[in-house]
């Protein structure tokens, strides 16, 4: 992607959008959002000037391949319709959006042509855990913050994140959990499980945790000790009592080591519908410098429907844009080769 991203990255992306009468601003969390904070005016600009520049639409029309001939093929209300352009550019997304169209049915379609592509796989995505029955019942939809998620992958590269993640009914999702999916993803895959580590307490040190656990509590329950010493209280006390063992209660260096990197085994990403976003797709050894199909010449691809993967955030936006933007600009040049008058 780095070529790509050189040729029209993130300020040129912000200076596009500002040609479409659309101001940004940059948020406290260094991401790009248009100053209405809406998308649907961006969209509706970029429409009205396609439309003004000759591009037509055709809703309601399913892509089925190529037929003999190598036309391409389409369902439409009308019947099947055939068409044999110069040039193609496939820009037909993942596999993480089902219900509004990206549901990776070309995937068939482009092996069964012999091009290279990776199996699609969920990439920001939740995970199960398998909690109790009480805990689920008690937590799911519940918010857990602040809270720095740890995690050492198989490369032994240690990552560590502070910031929030959600409890669901079977597992964990959110930004925090996200950032981190493509580790987790890949060594579940290889070894049928992975584990993180939640610090409960991130903006206080071991010593003082452990210091504060072993105060005498009275005749106070360690329910009650726990939120008046330490402010652990709601979903923070409900993690601790599904994962750590009862009889590491009555041993406060055990249970301050606990409330600092409590051990949570994840045993499985949630399904690829469920996902934010696609990992896996057209190999970029299939494509040339200008994402044309090298088995399949005067055919272009763009966007998540090829093999790579990005945090959410603005970043999947960004670099759908600049291979969209690359793949227009090798169809420019194939129109010219074949049109060289």
């Amino acid at each position: 992607m780095q070529p790509l991203l050189q040729a029209f990255g993130p300020d040129a992306l912000r200076q596009w959008i500002h040609t479409l009468g659309i101001d940004t601003f940059v948020g406290s969390s260094g991401r790009v959002f248009p100053t209405d904070m809406k998308a649907a005016p961006l969209l509706r600009a970029w429409l009205h000037r396609l439309r003004a520049g000759g591009v037509r639409f055709h809703a309601r029309h399913r892509w089925l391949g190529w037929n003999e001939q190598g036309a391409l093929r389409f369902a439409t209300p009308m019947g099947e319709h055939c068409i044999a352009p110069d040039a193609v550019v496939l820009a037909l997304g993942g596999g993480s959006w089902a219900r509004l169209g990206s549901d990776g049915a070309w995937v068939p379609l482009l092996a069964a042509r012999g091009v290279a592509v990776e199996a699609l796989r969920p990439a920001n995505c939740g995970f199960d855990v398998g909690w109790s029955e009480y805990f689920s019942t008690r937590f799911a939809g519940h918010p857990v913050k602040p809270v720095v998620i740890s995690h050492k992958d198989r490369a032994g590269v240690s990552h560590r994140k502070k910031g929030e993640f959600i409890v669901t009914a079977s597992g964990v999702e959110g930004s925090l959990v996200y950032a981190l999916s493509a580790a987790l993803r890949d060594e579940i895959a290889a070894s049928g499980s992975a584990l993180i580590h939640l610090d409960l307490l991130p903006d206080k040190d071991m010593q003082f945790v452990i210091d504060e656990v072993a105060r005498p509590r009275g005749s106070r329950s360690q329910a009650s000790h726990l939120q008046s010493r330490l402010g652990i209280k709601g979903v923070k006390a409900g993690l601790l009592r599904e994962l750590v063992p009862a009889q590491d209660y009555g041993q406060p260096a055990r249970l301050g080591a606990a409330i600092k990197a409590l051990p949570l085994r994840l045993i499985a990403p949630r399904p690829l519908d469920e996902a934010i976003s696609t990992a896996g797709g057209v190999s970029f050894e299939a494509l040339d410098e200008q994402l044309m199909l090298r088995a399949l010449p005067s055919v272009f691809c763009a966007g998540e429907m090829l093999d790579w993967e990005a945090p959410t955030g603005g970043y999947l936006l960004t670099a759908c844009f600049a291979s969209g933007r690359a793949a227009g600009m090798g169809v420019l040049s194939w129109m010219k080769a074949l049109h060289p008058s």
